[in-house]
């Protein structure tokens, strides 16, 4: 059965018209031409008054409704929600209710989606990360099992890459390592007030040969009153800065600089670290932190690393209760940024 506000107006009214004539009724002077009049103007005030609460406070809020449903359902999320919150009557309640439950339903299932497809983008890149090393270690045994070996020169050689590719399969497993302990808080920080002034040098240091041969330039520039203190990992700390102006150095030019630039304030000491390279494009920046993303797949095979080492940095940043940024303009060199307390 189908009701509408006009039908269930016509009920109600007819209902209290009559019962109004019937008690009228029960008084002996009134006459039939009174029965008749009473029962009319009940009939149309009951039903007026019915008719508009029905259709404009019940049935229009309620397709309203269901309107708002049809939109979720197209995931509509648009929808200006501020005069609704604003309402007391409990239908528009309702509405905001609805509207609310759909929005978090909606994002939950996106960041699962989201999710789903950065699990599968990872199974895909630390399968293929595996894949080389093992095979091209592989390839060397195999050969030299097929005959290579009796050949004194052939044998060291093909022995000494097959050792390199396997070093690569460690530091990628160590890496990989690191990072799942690092997300899921296995990994204790051991907090100490240390002199990061100190640590920078020593990863200067530790860099110098691999920045002299293609004459980069590593500079150390302070900016405020020495000592420069912070609390901090002593061991983490040096591996943020050793990773950075290590990557510095090779996505740098060659005859280029790389500077590490230490800022002293009252809230702590911002590290800047920054090269005069090629830079990266503005498109690429967003996921420069993830594991395995590589802005040139190409370029960086042949530059070394397992790519998860600026996922490692974010993470031991954010074990410090700070975050690290990244800004870079293309053809004019690239800059990451971190502060300590």
């Amino acid at each position: 059965m189908t009701f509408s506000s006009r039908g269930v107006a016509i009920l109600l009214a007819l209902l209290i018209a009559t019962l109004t004539t019937a008690f009228l009724s029960l008084i002996p002077t009134v006459g039939t031409v009174p029965l008749v009049v009473c029962f009319g103007m009940s009939f149309a005030t009951s039903f007026v008054l019915i008719y508009l609460t029905f259709e404009f406070l019940i049935f229009r809020e309620i397709n309203n409704v269901y309107r708002l449903i049809d939109k979720l359902k197209k995931k509509e999320f648009g929808i200006a929600g501020k005069a609704i919150k604003k309402a007391t009557d409990p239908i528009s309640r309702i509405k905001q209710e609805i509207y609310t439950l759909a929005k978090i339903k909606q994002l939950e299932i996106d960041e699962l989606k989201k999710l789903e497809q950065y699990r599968r983008e990872f199974i895909a890149d630390v399968s293929h990360e595996l894949k080389t090393p093992i095979f091209a270690a592989q390839g060397f045994v195999e050969t030299l099992l097929d005959g290579a070996m009796d050949d004194e020169n052939v044998r060291d050689k093909f022995l000494q890459k097959a050792s390199k590719s396997l070093d690569s399969l460690t530091h990628l497993v160590e890496d990989l390592i690191a990072l799942s302990q690092l997300e899921i808080g296995e990994v204790k920080m051991e907090f100490h007030e240390l002199n990061l002034e100190f640590k920078a040098k020593e990863a200067i240091e530790q860099l110098e040969d691999k920045a002299s041969k293609r004459n980069i330039k590593l500079k150390l520039t302070t900016k405020g009153d020495a000592p420069f203190k912070v609390h901090a990992d002593n061991f983490r700390i040096q591996q943020v800065l050793t990773n950075l102006i290590d990557n510095a150095i090779k996505y740098g030019n060659d005859n280029g600089h790389v500077e590490v630039l230490l800022e002293k304030d009252k809230s702590g000491v911002q590290v800047t670290i920054k090269d005069d390279g090629p830079g990266i494009p503005a498109e690429h920046l967003p996921r420069l932190f993830e594991r395995f993303y590589r802005v040139e797949k190409s370029r960086n095979k042949e530059k070394g690393g397992t790519g998860l080492g600026l996922a490692i940095v974010e993470k031991i940043i954010e074990a410090h209760q700070s975050s690290i940024s990244v800004s870079s303009k293309f053809g004019k060199g690239t800059s990451f940024t971190f502060k300590l307390k």
